[in-house]
């Protein structure tokens, strides 16, 4: 697809120190200016001030130009505004609140990381030596921003906004919320039904499980508020998951083993209704992952505001 990758967001947020200092904490690197970037994704979050936290704004990265013009053109058939600046296409989501920008760059290589021998039944992978994840001591570092969970006060609207405007594939569906990428990745975006547009979360890729355990355990080393439910693993995507909340209340995923979807044909998008379309195992699911706690004081200030 013309589309490749979830660039950057913009995060407006009412604690700007507070929520900077958690994301240096959670690995990113710190650039200056409220700006961070992960190991392989380059420049890919920016925190702002806001008076409710909130997205500002989601980066999607296309090929070229001619992809851009397509994309106008379908926008246009939906009769929703935008605006074109060179290699740049903007346009807002009304269900959820966030700017969309389309921007032209280049796609990223990842470095691929080497495999670690296992043991199992009947299998000695690695006879006589300890497994060198337990002998990691460097720092967990993501390498890039894999998704974002949006609460959208017009579910349908924005999924075509999503899928029939910018060129997003479905990957899944549940009750009121569906799995849209614009990658090889399973999902770069999961817009759901929600009373008043935010962000739910964002979801950072690291390793492997052992790192999305490293990560949380030490995340979570004095600071035990920030835990929001892991270590677990999804079975819509199929990703190992600990999520985390940050101190303006947006959770953060630490996620690795997402399946990846490079062949559309071969592919079939289902719909899950039962426990599978939150989990495939670990923990119970906190109320607060459901409807986070400040949601009502969110819902508050939006009305206020109007």
């Amino acid at each position: 697809m013309p589309l490749h990758r979830l660039a950057r967001i913009t995060m407006g947020v009412p604690q700007v120190d507070a929520t900077h200092d958690y994301y240096a904490d959670f690995g990113l690197t710190a650039l200056g200016r409220g700006r961070f970037a992960s190991a392989d994704g380059g420049e890919q979050l920016k925190i702002v001030h806001a008076a409710r936290r909130r997205l500002d704004e989601l980066v999607v990265a296309a090929d070229g130009a001619d992809d851009l013009g397509r994309i106008g053109t379908a926008l246009d058939r939906l009769e929703m505004p935008y605006v074109r600046d060179g290699l740049c296409l903007r346009a807002v989501d009304p269900g959820t609140d966030v700017t969309v920008t389309v921007e032209v760059q280049p796609r990223i290589v990842q470095p691929a990381a080497a495999p670690e021998p296992c043991n199992g039944p009947g299998r000695v992978a690695r006879a006589d030596g300890r497994a060198p994840a337990v002998l990691r001591e460097d720092a967990v570092r993501p390498r890039r921003l894999g998704h974002v969970v949006l609460g959208s006060t017009d579910q349908a609207a924005s999924q075509r906004f999503f899928t029939e405007g910018l060129g997003f594939k479905v990957s899944d569906l549940v009750p009121g919320a569906a799995f849209l990428r614009c990658s090889t990745d399973h999902h770069n975006v999961l817009v759901q039904q929600a009373p008043v547009p935010f962000l739910h979360h964002s979801s950072w890729q690291v390793d492997d499980v052992d790192e999305v355990g490293r990560g949380a355990t030490r995340m979570l080393a004095g600071h035990p508020e920030r835990h929001v439910w892991g270590l677990g693993r999804h079975h819509v995507g199929s990703n190992f998951f600990w999520y985390l909340k940050d101190p303006a209340g947006n959770f953060s995923e630490y996620f690795a083993d997402m399946d990846c979807i490079v062949d559309d044909q071969l592919w079939t998008p289902r719909v899950w209704e039962d426990a599978r379309s939150l989990y495939s195992w670990g923990p119970p699911v906190p109320p607060s992952f459901l409807e986070p706690e400040d949601l009502a004081a969110l819902m508050t200030g939006a009305h206020d505001a109007s």
